[in-house]
């Protein structure tokens, strides 16, 4: 029972992030059909943000959160008024927007590196301490970051299913054309989807900091980890990424336990051509009929 809890607690502490993360991506390619390779430095960003505030007046945790969700907000929307927004109608927008985001990425990257140096930094906002269930020692920087990210992941299904601007970006996704018809503003809902998934790319990057170490390189393995998470739960389809997080994390954390982390993601990338090989969709995509 101890081992379970033990895996239990490490799978949904790990999920957890990479939930803030996968959801956050996946709602950009869902409503821009864009993949945005600059999403890990979103994360970095928002972390280094909180690490500058506490650094110099020092903060709780409690305004942490919403520091590292305005920093990534505030990213996100000058990502798409200085670059998106040119590029939404060209041709080939996939791909060069998928080029022009690793661009700023790596610019993103260089700027940190040298404000900050390439020396790791512990991050100060973080909660100290320990509590036992079942014989195992969990620590309340780990509850934290799962209680955090329920809360951020209920807040934007709430957004999403029972508000005008959720519907607006529903009706975004599923066809511009006809949202720009019934009065939907798409170039707004770009902007806010944009600015909604950089805010919770600065959660992310703020409680992955708070377990690890603040490094200009901290958001690439979870950038990867988080596109994994979206191709198995089929690209754009934001409620399935949140499930296939929290899914493989717990195999990862499993295969961790008893074979050693090194095959953790490595279990994890042949789970996912497994998965396309039988649902080249994904779990949750579905096929889409075109009729000309």
């Amino acid at each position: 029972m101890e081992i379970v809890i033990q895996i239990l607690v490490t799978g949904l502490t790990m999920g957890s992030m990479y939930a803030l993360a996968a959801v956050g991506l996946s709602l950009i390619y869902g409503t821009l059909g864009m993949f945005n390779m600059a999403h890990g430095m979103f994360m970095t960003l928002g972390a280094y943000a909180v690490f500058s505030l506490a650094s110099s007046v020092g903060i709780p945790l409690a305004l942490a959160i919403p520091a590292a969700m305005v920093a990534g907000a505030i990213v996100g929307i000058l990502t798409h008024l200085l670059i998106v927004r040119f590029m939404l109608n060209s041709r080939e927008f996939e791909t060069n927007i998928l080029v022009a985001t690793a661009g700023l990425a790596i610019l993103l990257e260089d700027l940190v590196l040298k404000f900050y140096g390439g020396y790791p930094y512990p991050q100060p906002v973080r909660i100290e301490g320990s509590f036992f269930l079942g014989g195992v020692s969990i620590t309340y920087q780990a509850a934290v970051i799962m209680g955090v990210a329920l809360a951020c992941i209920g807040a934007v299904a709430w957004l999403l299913l029972k508000t005008k601007f959720g519907r607006a970006i529903r009706a975004t996704a599923m066809n511009r054309d006809a949202a720009r018809l019934m009065g939907v503003r798409t170039n707004t809902i770009y902007l806010q989807v944009m600015a909604l998934a950089g805010a919770l790319a600065g959660v992310a990057g703020l409680m992955i900091s708070t377990l690890a170490t603040l490094s200009p390189q901290m958001g690439g393995d979870p950038l990867l980890k988080a596109f994994v998470i979206c191709v198995v739960a089929g690209l754009g389809n934001v409620w399935g990424a949140g499930v296939c997080a929290f899914g493989l994390a717990l195999i990862e954390a499993a295969i961790g336990f008893y074979f050693g982390v090194r095959f953790g993601f490595p279990t994890m990338l042949m789970l996912v051509i497994l998965v396309l090989i039988w649902r080249p969709l994904g779990l949750f995509g579905k096929e889409k009929v075109v009729r000309l």
